[in-house]
């Protein structure tokens, strides 16, 4: 067994063991394989190894890798979205984890209409920590946000993201999952057909176990899971 598939299974066993500490099933976990750093070799290993989820977050980087594996796999767009490089997510990432403004809303509805692409499933980007280097909306702006969002047929909101704070302990960032988890909870509470919400992307390398116990359904793994690769990796 090679390296890659060694913490491959390790992940697993992990994923396993926060969910029984918790009472919950595995399969309700979903797992994005983040292979921004790593080359197309890398990424083909992680389709290999039956990991269909591939996230990426700069268009530049995931294009080239797109055209070469073909129609292998399931394409997340997990970093921040700017207006003018929607023209080229649209069709190829399947998921969006970081809706976090109207113009950005605005400007997927304009191009998938155009288009007449299947919509978008997104998810909320929510700055649970409140960190300045972070983006996402603000807890307190979330509802108006979410309700704005629903209006457009073109996106279809499947939950909410956050990003933890860096910590020494993974423990310290156990109230950021719990809040986000209590946010999703607020917006079902609408009863709004559109904004179901089941799912909660948050928890990476560093944290995913303590996600997983605080209700994650898609936890997005990097070095942990594909290795470190080499940051600013161009194809």
């Amino acid at each position: 067994m090679d390296e890659f598939a060694n913490r491959w299974e390790n992940v697993q066993k992990r994923i396993q063991q926060a969910c029984h500490r918790v009472g919950r099933n595995p399969k309700e976990i979903n797992v994005v394989a983040v292979t921004k750093y790593v080359d197309l070799e890398t990424t083909k290993r992680a389709l290999d190894l039956g990991l269909s989820h591939i996230g990426e977050n700069k268009v530049q980087d995931s294009l080239p890798k797109m055209e070469a594996i073909g129609d292998r796999g399931v394409w997340h767009f997990i970093g921040r979205l700017q207006r003018n490089k929607v023209k080229d997510v649209i069709g190829r990432f399947r998921y969006l984890h970081s809706l976090d403004r109207p113009s950005l809303a605005e400007e997927l509805d304009r191009r998938i209409r155009s288009r007449q692409c299947e919509p978008l499933r997104c998810f909320i980007q929510v700055n649970v920590s409140g960190e300045t280097s972070k983006s996402g909306i603000s807890p307190q702006e979330l509802e108006e946000f979410a309700l704005h969002v629903a209006n457009y047929s073109t996106i279809d909101v499947v939950g909410l993201m956050t990003m933890a704070p860096i910590a020494e302990h993974p423990e310290e960032v156990r109230p950021v999952f719990r809040e986000l988890k209590r946010l999703q909870e607020k917006i079902q509470r609408l009863n709004q057909p559109r904004l179901q919400i089941p799912h909660l992307s948050m928890g990476m390398s560093q944290d995913f176990d303590i996600a997983i116990e605080e209700g994650a359904t898609w936890i997005r793994l990097g070095s942990v899971l594909v290795g470190r690769g080499k940051r600013g990796w161009k194809p």
